[in-house]
């Protein structure tokens, strides 16, 4: 069977301050329908903490094919055994984080709405790149608003797979998709959905689907 060509990538909670309770709420999230990938993105918070997040939810994910992200930190990515890390514009270097993390890690960047600075991680040996925010978000400071047509062009000319965040939904999901992003990056359109992570999962799913049956239309 053929994996589609947008595929969900979870984001925690910004805080997770009952972790048992969300490793239990993950493992049912996961196995809701396909996700690629989680990345543990908790802020402001000391190294033990976020390794004790990687500790309870990495086997989870990667029992399940999900490959586990570490936000930020390149460093201690690499340290705890995590399959990749996301690094943003002011964080290390694309350069610095494929040093700590070698040359088989998943390594993705921010580039905002910037089909420049996504060209230039690319060129770099970005794995991923990741623009938004497409939608207003209360997750993170969004600095930008991405049009979807950065997707299509993006689809178009490159070959290095793009990441769609900031503000996705059940609601949202269809038109992204139908864009052009290989992954839709999604945290409380999936943790804070009304009928519950796993539903939110497999209605994205259905949406994504949808959205990729029209792209030739």
């Amino acid at each position: 069977m053929a994996l589609p060509l947008c595929r969900l990538y979870l984001i925690t909670p910004p805080r997770l301050d009952d972790l048992a309770a969300f490793g239990h709420t993950l493992a049912h999230t996961l196995d809701a329908g396909d996700v690629a990938a989680l990345q543990i993105r908790l802020k402001d918070v000391s190294d033990d903490i976020i390794a004790a997040a990687v500790d309870v939810l990495m086997p989870i994910a990667q029992a399940r094919g999900v490959a586990v992200i570490l936000n930020d930190r390149p460093d201690l990515a690499a340290r705890l055994g995590c399959d990749g890390v996301h690094v943003g514009q002011s964080d290390a270097s694309l350069a610095e984080a494929r040093k700590f993390m070698g040359p088989d890690a998943m390594i993705g960047v921010t580039c905002h709405d910037s089909l420049h600075l996504a060209m230039e991680a690319a060129e770099g040996g970005a794995d991923y790149v990741a623009f938004g925010a497409f939608y207003p978000t209360t997750t993170k400071d969004a600095p930008t608003r991405a049009p979807l047509d950065l997707l299509t062009g993006w689809q178009a000319d490159m070959v290095i797979p793009c990441v769609a965040i900031g503000g996705i939904t059940v609601e949202t999901a269809r038109e992204v998709a139908r864009a052009g992003a290989d992954f839709l990056a999604i945290s409380a359109g999936v943790w804070a959905y009304a009928d519950g992570p796993s539903a939110a999962v497999k209605a994205l799913i259905h949406e994504i689907a949808a959205g990729i049956g029209e792209r030739s239309v």
